[in-house]
């Protein structure tokens, strides 16, 4: 079997032992070579060959007896393992990716909040399974250690009132927000950042900073639902942009439609965009920026999942190439250190001010308690280790997960590859209703995300949303083979 080179060495190895079960070199019961060994053999560190492992006894291949080591599952037959070597995301049968959108260049309303509410309610109702879920695992941010930042700050009797950081934002948190920032590429003035309650806060501050009510801005297509929320709450009107699901925005078209009607901002999310996960190649963004200088158009950049990257180097932002103050950078430690803080922030370019103006009017000022945690959290160190582990699981998850979507999901189903971030994006069969495919999965205990949320139109009838990044469980693994049998009945 052919093997990329840029495949994942655990995933090679997996692949290997699976092949071996398939020819029956190896067969049910046999012993597995232990990790020392494998990795002699192979050339392998130990934490490869133990992710190795790992996926492979989520696949149902090997079993971990304690005191003993690994073995072939005594289950596991020819048939099995032929269905697993399928299941790999380098293999021939890998699903293809989901068709380049072609949304109609035309602004409309937007109305997504009613359908995006129900769906959020709904993810926690009764334990169900939370596959629909907008955020990360929790369990893999340091919820603990943050925690003991906060009360060291609660015993130390400082101040925490609502004016004592009034924006732009605590000084500590700005002084680790441009470090950081620095350390992965970006030069910041520390004037020119302005902490916000979450992302959320920053793009809507910025979008009104920049449009007003009835304006035109331009989207990608699908896009991310906190996008069509600003542009909704502020009445004014989304126009999508051809996107594909590889190197996202068609700049081209994006040109054509602002040379046939005005368009007050584009927003974007250029890396590892929810829900498609691409990261947009380098003169992509170079092009885009360019053109929003030419035609002095705002550009909002959505920056929230890039410490999520499955590569070696963080990704650059289109912040980067900016030279006019155009591009409003948008961030938040939600989605790569705690999402219970709710803190995140904005670099507004020529629009500080506004931004900073609007941001008094809105809220007054961000928590200072949560601020100054997550400032020391950063000054101690640590944040680079946490996020390798993070970015590491991620990928080990998002493989596990596209290897039983293309298992268990009917033919013609298509997924995406995410180069980071931590979700899926799915198209189904033409036939199916992703809505009726969420109630009745909800009625089972297992929220997924539908298609609707992520555009103005039906145009994603049949595409869902799944997250991949908690814990694989057999709650999950009978989920997604539930999700399937819901599947293939819809068809028939």
């Amino acid at each position: 079997m052919k093997t990329s080179r840029r495949q994942p060495l655990y995933q090679r190895l997996a692949e290997q032992v699976t092949a071996s079960v398939h020819s029956g070199v190896l067969r049910p019961g046999d012993r597995v070579s232990s990790v020392r060994q494998a990795s002699q053999q192979h050339g392998l560190s130990i934490t490869t060959v133990v992710r190795a492992y790992e996926l492979l006894e989520s696949l149902g291949v090997i079993e971990s007896h304690p005191q003993s080591g690994y073995f072939v599952r005594a289950q596991f037959g020819r048939d099995a393992a032929a269905a697993s070597l399928q299941m790999s995301p380098s293999a021939q049968a890998t699903p293809a990716e989901p068709h380049r959108s072609q949304p109609l260049p035309v602004s409309a309303e937007v109305d997504v909040s009613r359908h995006v509410l129900a769906t959020l309610k709904s993810i926690h109702q009764n334990d169900a399974i939370p596959l629909g879920s907008p955020y990360p695992d929790p369990t893999l941010f340091p919820a603990r250690r943050i925690s003991q930042y906060n009360g060291a700050i609660l015993r130390s009797g400082g101040p925490l009132g609502v004016l004592d950081d009034l924006p732009p934002g605590h000084p500590d948190l700005i002084r680790q927000i441009v470090r950081r920032h620095l350390e992965t590429g970006l030069s910041v003035d520390p004037g020119d950042v302005v902490i916000t309650v979450g992302a959320t806060e920053a793009i809507n501050l910025c979008l009104q900073a920049v449009a007003k009510a009835g304006d035109t801005i331009a989207v990608e297509s699908p896009t991310f639902y906190a996008m069509l929320h600003a542009i909704e709450r502020l009445g004014m009107r989304a126009i999508e942009i051809p996107t594909d699901p590889r190197v996202g925005m068609d700049i081209a078209a994006l040109k054509k439609v602002m040379q046939s009607q005005p368009i007050a901002a584009c927003m974007v999310m250029p890396n590892f965009q929810n829900p498609l996960g691409f990261e947009m190649p380098e003169e992509n963004k170079r092009q885009l920026v360019e053109l929003g200088s030419r035609y002095n158009m705002p550009i909002i950049e959505n920056g929230v999942c890039n410490e999520l990257y499955f590569g070696t180097a963080h990704p650059s932002v289109l912040k980067a190439y900016d030279k006019r103050g155009i591009v409003l950078y948008c961030s938040s430690f939600s989605k790569s250190l705690t999402s219970a803080y709710r803190i995140g922030w904005t670099l507004p370019g020529r629009y500080r001010e506004q931004v900073e103006k609007l941001k008094f009017l809105n809220t007054l000022s961000t928590s200072t308690l949560p601020q100054r945690a997550i400032a020391a959290y950063l000054t101690a160190g640590g944040y680079d280790r946490h996020l390798r582990r993070v970015r590491r699981t991620l990928q080990q998850r998002c493989d596990i997960m596209s290897a039983f979507v293309g298992r268990f999901f009917p033919v013609g189903t298509r997924i995406t590859r995410p180069t980071g971030g931590y979700v899926l994006w799915i198209e189904l069969p033409a036939a199916i209703d992703s809505m009726a495919l969420y109630r009745q999965a909800l009625a089972e205990g297992i929220t997924i995300a539908p298609g609707r949320l992520f555009s103005t139109s039906d145009a994603y009838r049949s595409f869902i949303r799944m997250n991949y990044s908690y814990s694989w469980t057999p709650q999950i693994e009978q989920a997604i083979r539930r999700l399937g049998e819901i599947l293939a009945a819809m068809l028939e």
